[in-house]
């Protein structure tokens, strides 16, 4: 919808001046004209040459998503129109890409189409997983309850991967930092200290032609070894993307001798939380379990899961299923069983949530304790063997002398 800037005053006299939205100018002054505003002028607002190209527009953030859910559940819980509630929010938001997309759900839901319905236009703003348990709020009546419900799962889904990101920036900053010294070191220093050698004549020590050899050859091939990093990266992302290759290095992944644990821990708190929220807001759990394997994030979990819910569309309880696949502890199998036994499973899945995110905690906190001194040993190891290797014919001849 064009958007109008507008000049004007008001019944008081005073000179005011905004914008609004509006589907043409005749709208905008009649608009303008309720609110007892003397136009002085009025036009359109540019368009934003990029407004199309969704490279050059902010993203809509998780934090953007929790916002909005909590604003829209208490909006509802105050008792206005769902309309109403989408008209405010979309006015208020900041985010242009967001703006557009509140907008848009204004419209749909004017014409008649549910919000669930509306909000699965936008794949890329409200996932599947959002839009069936909104879909499962419009059903029963209870919209603000599974609102409420949605929001504190997004916090504490944020505050998961904020966890893991934070575990693995550190080693990646160390790595980095390692590899440019090394590259900085091999392309201009050691060349200084080649024309030092050649000079004097000597024979070099071993480990020093070793580190002559390794300089001339980044020199000669850095852009080949770039570019061969590229290759390895696309190929990487290819192999990813497809089925099997995907399957294959999640599988890995998950038993990997130091992240593999972590891994796991992190898939088992994802999926009993999602079940959860899905099993409490009353969405079926075969409807529950398709969608928690597609947000799984791990093709291993995504086909066991698809597994339980055949299984337990033949009859079967839960948790055999789940024990078969051998992909979740004992532990996890154990207290499902438990719970759907005296029919708490949703409160079940809670706290075996709740004790994984704990459980996560710790393992981040010893993973970051057990990288620390591995990555000073590997650096100081790294630097200390090239300066010694080209201080070693420096030693020779004063050996000799």
């Amino acid at each position: 919808m064009p958007v109008y800037i507008w000049k004007g005053i008001n019944s008081y006299g005073e000179k005011r001046k905004s914008q609004l939205e509006a589907v043409d100018e005749a709208a905008a002054r009649a608009q303008l004209k309720r609110m007892r505003i003397d136009i002085r002028s009025i036009k359109e607002k540019p368009k934003d040459l990029f407004a199309n190209i969704p490279l050059f527009q902010p993203k809509v953030t998780g934090k953007d998503i929790v916002v909005l859910t909590r604003q829209l559940s208490t909006m509802i819980d105050a008792g206005l129109p769902l309309v109403q509630c989408l008209q405010i929010l979309s006015k208020q938001q900041d985010n242009p890409t967001f703006k557009r997309v509140l907008t848009e759900l204004v419209t749909d839901v004017e014409s008649g189409t549910t919000l669930a319905d509306s909000m699965r236009k936008h794949p890329k703003v409200f996932d599947k997983l959002y839009a069936n348990m909104i879909e499962a709020g419009e059903l029963g009546g209870i919209l603000d309850t599974i609102l409420s419900r949605l929001a504190t799962f997004k916090e504490k889904s944020m505050s998961l991967k904020k966890k893991i990101k934070g575990a693995m920036t550190y080693p990646v900053i160390c790595l980095s930092i390692s590899i440019l010294i090394l590259v900085v070191i091999l392309v201009f220093v050691i060349p200084v200290f080649v024309e030092m050698f050649s000079s004097m004549g000597a024979a070099l020590p071993t480990p020093t032609l070793i580190v002559v050899n390794m300089s001339n050859f980044v020199k000669s091939n850095f852009i080949f070894i770039i570019i061969a990093a590229f290759v390895v990266f696309v190929i990487f992302k290819k192999i990813y993307s497809t089925e099997k290759g995907r399957y294959r290095i999640d599988s890995f992944a998950l038993n990997a001798p130091v992240a593999g644990p972590l891994i796991r821990k992190v898939a088992v708190a994802k999926f009993t939380r999602t079940l959860s929220t899905m099993l409490q807001s009353g969405v079926p759990i075969l409807d529950a379990l398709q969608v928690v394997a597609k947000t799984a994030g791990n093709k291993v979990i995504e086909r066991a899961v698809l597994r339980v819910a055949d299984s337990i569309a033949e009859g079967r309880p839960i948790a055999e299923p789940l024990e078969e696949t051998g992909v979740f502890p004992n532990m996890v199998v154990q207290m499902i069983n438990v719970g759907e036994s005296v029919g708490a499973l949703d409160t079940m899945l809670e706290k075996i949530a709740d004790f994984y995110d704990e459980e996560v905690d710790q393992a981040v906190e010893n993973l970051t304790a057990m990288i620390e001194p591995f990555m000073m040993v590997f650096l100081g190891g790294m630097i200390g063997g090239l300066v010694v290797a080209m201080y070693l014919p420096i030693f020779k001849m004063a050996g000799n002398v």
